[in-house]
């Protein structure tokens, strides 16, 4: 009771939640900054909402400001582009602060200052803008023969680092007993191979802001069987032989037609000589 008494005599900003908030580049946060004036307050609204600089021998940087019923914005429009006053009204109790489309340099420490003579309070707020994840690529290295070693391989180009990478089977079956993860570097390793094993994998990475997954077909390919590869050598062998010995009895019978045609002709020529010379 004496407690709750001394909250009515003194300003009292009435916001909770998370002291820290992470949000994505390009999304939009709201920092809350609601607020109970004491009964004992009589003055007029006046609220900041100003960046903290992490140096203490520096100025802290006042980014909104509201009194006398009236929106002031300082730093000029490069610094307070994106931010707003949460309600149409801040006076009515209400001072949490917008911000749209985020940007890795809103990551700062945010204070807000709620005034109303005598009374005074403050909340401040830590936002950290992170990167989501980029797609990423989803890769096999290795044979994909029974029996042997495969490793799959997933990778993210882009997000806030630490990425966590986690894989696992589209058919809801379970993972490979064989099969053993690397969170941090997204392998998946199967180091004795099979059949049971073949199907769709995903590969998820995440971090606190977000996530992205690609997926990638594993196949059970069978060794080729040894006999039939040395039948089929052994086929192709007397093949080849036998396309040599067609080769070669043709060349033959070529090389015979020829000299049985320069014979004939020899003769022809000498019958005619001995004709003339009789």
């Amino acid at each position: 009771i004496l407690a709750s008494n001394l909250l009515l005599l003194q300003m009292n900003v009435t916001s909770t939640g998370p002291q820290t908030i992470q949000r994505a580049e390009g999304d939009s946060v709201t920092l809350g900054c609601s607020y109970m004036p004491s009964l004992l307050d009589t003055g007029e609204i006046d609220i900041e909402w100003s960046v903290l600089s992490p140096d203490t021998t520096k100025k802290d940087q006042m980014l909104l400001s509201y009194t006398g019923g009236t929106e002031y914005h300082h730093g000029g429009p490069r610094v307070t582009e994106g931010f707003s006053f949460a309600a149409g009204d801040p006076s009515k109790g209400d001072a949490s602060l917008s911000i749209a489309q985020l940007s890795r340099n809103h990551t700062s420490t945010y204070q807000c200052k709620v005034k109303k003579s005598p009374g005074v309070d403050t909340r401040k707020v830590s936002l950290v803008v992170k990167v989501k994840p980029s797609v990423p690529r989803c890769w096999l290295e290795g044979g994909e023969l029974v029996g042997g070693a495969v490793s799959l391989h997933c990778e993210s180009s882009e997000g806030s680092t630490p990425l966590t990478y986690k894989w696992r089977r589209e058919s809801k079956d379970p993972m490979p007993a064989a099969a053993t993860q690397d969170g941090s570097t997204g392998e998946l390793r199967i180091s004795n191979h099979t059949q049971s094993f073949a199907g769709i994998y995903l590969c998820e990475v995440n971090n606190a802001v977000g996530a992205e997954r690609c997926r990638i077909s594993l196949r059970a390919n069978k060794h080729p069987n040894r006999s039939a590869v040395i039948g089929g050598n052994v086929v192709g062998s007397l093949l080849l032989v036998f396309i040599l010995l067609v080769f070669a009895g043709v060349l033959y019978w070529k090389l015979e037609d020829r000299r049985h045609h320069d014979r004939e002709f020899s003769n022809e020529i000498r019958s005619r000589v001995k004709r003339v010379n009789n």
